[in-house]
């Protein structure tokens, strides 16, 4: 085998021309020198970026959800100096990537517009924040909390540690309960029926007891006792308490829940079955029947 003419077909191949962008050439050799540069760029982003987000900005004290924010951005605004720098490494300057952009607005008028969409709100979650990491919120009917956000979708784990993936343009365009936001304090509302024969001054003070006598309930604001309204069987009364974390919502409702029955006991306040009239009717009298089939009147004192 001859190695001079196997490198001058590797060196002929390598040099060979694929097509012209902006007047510039481009080679085999330069589409491998440009990948190669990009791929070692985005390993290195990623690495930067982990390094950023673990080390780096926790010794600012900042939070949780501004050091995911700061470094998605530093990740996103690496990748475009990464495709810049590989582009012009190759001898592509920048009216050649408006070409290319050029090109790619095609295939975006063609069937990317929903992955664009996505990526825009992607951009404006991070920016605008109305969702951060570590949020709780409900979004087309499920509730978990907010773990990780990306250019297309955002994972959220839901209460039963399932991943969900929502696409970004769902945060923008569809309504989305954050419990979060701003002030993470929520208020749990317990709605309960208490008997007519009940002693109602005995009944308010059950429900403010078991609501202070609970160690994650607040005292500011101060829970809620009201005799909401008067209801077919029972006095329907309502519990307003606030918690400092949506996360504990569901765990403290089942205690309060618990705590009333076991007061509503000591204080022998009664909580009604519902009840319910019932009317029974009389059958209506069957008419006698001879035996050629014919109806006969009913005679009197039959029905006696």
């Amino acid at each position: 085998m001859n190695f001079d003419n196997f490198g001058e077909i590797v060196k002929t191949l390598m040099q060979f021309k694929l097509f012209t962008l902006n007047q510039t050439p481009v080679t085999v050799l330069s589409i491998m020198i440009f990948f190669v540069t990009f791929t070692f760029l985005m390993i290195l982003s990623g690495y930067v970026t982990r390094l950023l987000r673990s080390r780096i900005l926790p010794r600012l004290h900042l939070e949780e959800s501004i050091v995911y924010n700061v470094s998605r951005v530093f990740y996103y605004a690496f990748l475009v100096a990464s495709a810049a720098f590989s582009f012009q490494f190759i001898g592509v300057d920048f009216s050649g990537l408006v070409v290319v952009f050029g090109f790619l607005s095609v295939g975006i008028g063609f069937g990317l517009q929903n992955i664009t969409s996505n990526f825009i709100s992607g951009l404006i979650l991070l920016f605008e924040r109305p969702i951060k990491i570590g949020d709780r919120v409900t979004v087309g009917g499920t509730e978990g909390d907010v773990v990780e956000i990306k250019m297309r979708s955002t994972v959220i784990r839901s209460l039963s540690n399932i991943s969900i993936i929502v696409p970004n343009s769902e945060f923008v365009s569809a309504q989305v309960v954050n419990w979060s936001h701003g002030d993470k304090k929520v208020r749990v509302d317990i709605l309960v029926g208490v008997s007519y024969q009940s002693d109602l001054d005995t009944v308010l003070k059950a429900l403010s007891d078991v609501a202070n006598e609970n160690k994650e309930v607040l005292k500011s604001p101060a829970p809620v006792v009201r005799l909401r309204e008067f209801g077919d069987s029972s006095w329907n009364m309502f519990l307003g308490a606030w918690i400092r974390d949506p996360e504990d919502y569901y765990r403290v409702r089942s205690e309060l829940n618990c705590a009333i029955v076991r007061k509503f006991r000591e204080t022998g306040v009664e909580i009604p079955f519902p009840q319910r009239d019932l009317h029974i009717r009389s059958p209506l009298p069957v008419p006698l029947t001879s035996q050629d089939g014919s109806q006969q009147p009913e005679r009197p004192g039959d029905s006696g």
